[in-house]
């Protein structure tokens, strides 16, 4: 049951608003004074028990509500296993780990056991509470959101036995939610581009703004105003056509989609990760790839549809083209001509025209 119930006269009214006058959810509820949430689970409830428009004659209230909002099913408790719910909320406190991961690794020991809502309902009344969600639209192939995310993966060295945290780059296309993940040493800007680099060509195209967080690797300046582009970033963003848009500081929503992004990421992939060993970067991120195509496969909630069915509807037809040519890493220094003539870069001496003798110049 939602947690706004209210009379059955005003489900009747979203009902009408919706499927009669084909009134938008928002705009339902600013009309009858509810919450979008609240709108969207009567229009759920109407669609799982098959209720169509207009409502027969002949079906009142209690009827009505019988159909939306039916009594749960007398079930035998030798019947169906019951989870241990403390261990299931210990399991909750761990980074990423959900109540649907938790759900699946339950039926796989218990087949028999309980559908997903019931699970949810059972924990909810023995210790939880839901969290809210919220959801962006975005023009197809305009934006793509990037980030690392805050929880690293790790690697084994095979040798020593010591652990490596390695960090976790995501890059999510705003229109479709189609989402790429990869591990990377670490935030540094080699890895940064790198990371991009391999990220249009798993996409087939390049959207027309990167949005990227204030990471130091990127943004040399982090202002409200005036954001600086590290230089080769912006070489980078050059050589493939696109722009690269700071996220403006203390403007959560600027980067709302790719942090949706790193969350799903670390449930739906790192966490089914957790209790495996990865010897290489490779092995790890074979194993991310794996689960990657997975996450975009599978229906969204709300949506109905996948990740990878709105990429190819949305995002694939808008997508820049790639360049014939991946970019070649490399970074901008600026130095003085000295008097043969010469710039010293990493140890090395190039000669240059004596028109710039004693100039500053930036070297590639």
């Amino acid at each position: 049951m939602p947690a706004e119930r209210v009379s059955m006269r005003q489900i009747r009214e979203v009902l009408r608003l919706r499927f009669a006058s084909e009134l938008p959810q928002r705009g339902i509820a600013k009309s009858l004074g509810l919450s979008q949430g609240a709108v969207s689970g009567y229009l759920s409830r109407a669609r799982a028990a098959g209720v169509s428009w207009p409502l027969p004659a002949d079906l009142d209230d209690e009827q009505l509500e019988a159909l939306l909002f039916p009594a749960p099913p007398a079930i035998a408790g030798d019947q169906r296993p019951m989870p241990d719910w403390a261990w299931v909320h210990r399991e909750l406190r761990r980074p990423n780990v959900t109540l649907a991961l938790l759900w699946e690794e339950y039926r796989a020991g218990a087949p028999d056991g309980f559908g997903y809502s019931w699970f949810c309902d059972l924990y909810r009344g023995w210790a939880g509470r839901l969290k809210p969600t919220m959801r962006q639209t975005h023009i197809a192939g305009e934006k793509l959101f990037v980030d690392f995310a805050g929880r690293t993966g790790e690697i084994v060295d095979g040798l020593t036995g010591e652990i490596i945290p390695v960090q976790i780059f995501v890059a999510v296309l705003g229109a479709s939610n189609f989402t790429y993940a990869e591990a990377v040493w670490s935030q540094k800007l080699p890895d940064w581009i790198a990371a991009h680099v391999r990220a249009f060509a798993y996409f087939g195209g390049v959207a027309r703004q990167t949005v990227s967080d204030n990471l130091k690797a990127g943004i040399t300046k982090a202002c409200f105003h005036e954001p600086m582009v590290n230089r080769t970033y912006a070489d980078m963003a050059r050589h493939y056509g696109t722009a690269i848009v700071p996220a403006r500081p203390y403007k959560p929503r600027d980067k709302a989609k790719v942090e949706v992004g790193v969350q799903v990421v670390g449930r739906w992939i790192l966490a089914r990760l957790r209790h495996r060993r990865f010897f290489s970067l490779a092995e790890l991120n074979a194993a991310i790839r794996a689960l990657l195509k997975e996450l975009n496969n599978r229906v969204m909630r709300g949506w109905g549809t996948s990740r990878q069915a709105l990429f190819e509807q949305l995002d694939i037809p808008a997508l820049g083209s790639l360049p014939p040519l991946p970019y070649e890493y490399a970074e901008w220094k600026r130095c003085r001509v000295g008097l043969d003539y010469h710039v010293e870069i990493a140890k090395h001496y190039y000669s240059v025209p004596h028109q710039l003798l004693r100039q500053e110049v930036e070297a590639r």
